[in-house]
């Protein structure tokens, strides 16, 4: 099962740098043109960040840096790691992936948990005191089928940051779910039912907030 997990992974890596080549590339010729912070605070992931253009505007005094590719997964995260985030040297990196793999369906929630666990591995052994915060996968009208999944995933990923020093679990779950039917909030999300609209990234922010160094 190892085995099979490692070849799917490999093959994907591979299909994933021909498919994303183009949108790093154009995040290293706006590097070139404008040079991004010192030090920043790295934002990688899917379109959850990619969409959140005015990210910068909720943390006006952090070096934000946003890297988020939309549709991309966490596979694609770790297959571009040193060039959308080792390559700036950040002060802190944020993650929201992992949402597409299971989308997708070609992954399960322990599949998923694996990636993650390599990309940190090889975040802290690029830099072992670099402090690293992963937003949980987020529920959805669109994809509320797939909630046992990604729950599962969430449990997953904060069980293992309990045991990392500087490393943070980012849980937005609670916060967009409605009290009373426990399904998301429905004046949080654009048309789509999928991606947030800014009442949905004010949430986000608020739970940030305190753990941006």
């Amino acid at each position: 099962m190892r085995t099979l997990f490692l070849y799917l992974f490999l093959t994907t890596s591979g299909l994933a740098q021909e498919k994303w080549e183009p949108a790093i590339k154009a995040f290293e010729k706006k590097d070139r043109e404008t040079p991004p912070p010192k030090s920043p605070i790295v934002f990688v992931g899917s379109s959850s960040f990619a969409f959140w253009t005015d990210v910068q505007a909720y943390f006006p005094e952090k070096p934000i840096l946003n890297r988020g590719f939309g549709g991309s997964e966490l596979s694609d995260a770790l297959h571009f790691a040193d060039r959308v985030i080792l390559a700036y040297k950040p002060k802190q990196v944020v993650i929201y992936a992992g949402e597409n793999d299971l989308a997708i369906g070609k992954k399960n929630a322990t599949d998923v948990y694996r990636l993650f666990v390599r990309l940190f591995t090889k975040l802290r052994t690029a830099q072992p005191n670099l402090p690293i915060a992963f937003v949980a996968i987020k529920p959805s009208p669109s994809r509320w089928k797939l909630k046992p999944g990604m729950d599962k995933t969430n449990r997953l990923i904060r069980l293992y940051l309990r045991r990392q020093r500087n490393a943070a679990f980012i849980d937005v779950v609670p916060v967009m779910l409605d009290p009373a039917t426990q399904r998301p909030k429905p004046g949080i999300f654009k048309s789509d039912s999928l991606h947030m609209n800014a009442e949905g990234y004010k949430l986000w922010a608020e739970l940030l907030r305190p753990v941006l160094r």
